[in-house]
């Protein structure tokens, strides 16, 4: 079950693609988080997702909000992806144990293997305050996006 709005975001440690640790709670108090859940790192749709974040980061990482994308694969994939695409925002690795964020959120596809197209958007408190779930060949919004950060 997907978790809903107006329901404490469940904490997280994942690593980064540069192996540093990030905790959602690292955040609490200090930055509303953008929570990107994709599929996997170099495939077209999840590729087209993460730079167009990269072409509007400004919105997205700034001093009141960060940007965080989670995918199930490995460090070490996601900081080729991320050197080859110019990512500079944290890609996290829910690779192990596998799908483990993922499934806390209720996006993780036990089928495939991976997790769906999720975003959360959570307060400075880390309260859920949006969210939007898209099937896997489905591209999201980042417009949407947007408009639910000016709402905090």
């Amino acid at each position: 079950m997907t978790i809903e709005v107006g329901t404490k975001a469940p904490d997280f440690e994942l690593k980064t693609q540069h192996g540093e640790t990030v905790r959602l709670s690292d955040f609490r108090g200090e930055k509303n988080v953008v929570l990107l859940f994709y599929p996997f790192a170099f495939t077209g749709v999840c590729t087209g997702e993460l730079c167009a974040l990269r072409d509007e980061l400004p919105k997205f990482v700034n001093d009141d909000v960060q940007l965080l994308a989670v995918s199930n694969d490995s460090p070490f994939s996601l900081r080729v992806f991320a050197e080859q695409e110019g990512l500079e925002y944290p890609l996290l690795s829910d690779f192990w144990p596998h799908g483990e964020a993922s499934r806390a959120y209720g996006v993780f596809d036990e089928e495939k293997g991976c997790a769906v197209r999720g975003t959360f958007i959570i307060d400075k408190e880390g309260v859920v305050r949006w969210t939007v779930v898209n099937a896997l060949p489905d591209a999201r919004d980042l417009n949407e996006y947007v408009k639910a950060i000016d709402t905090l």
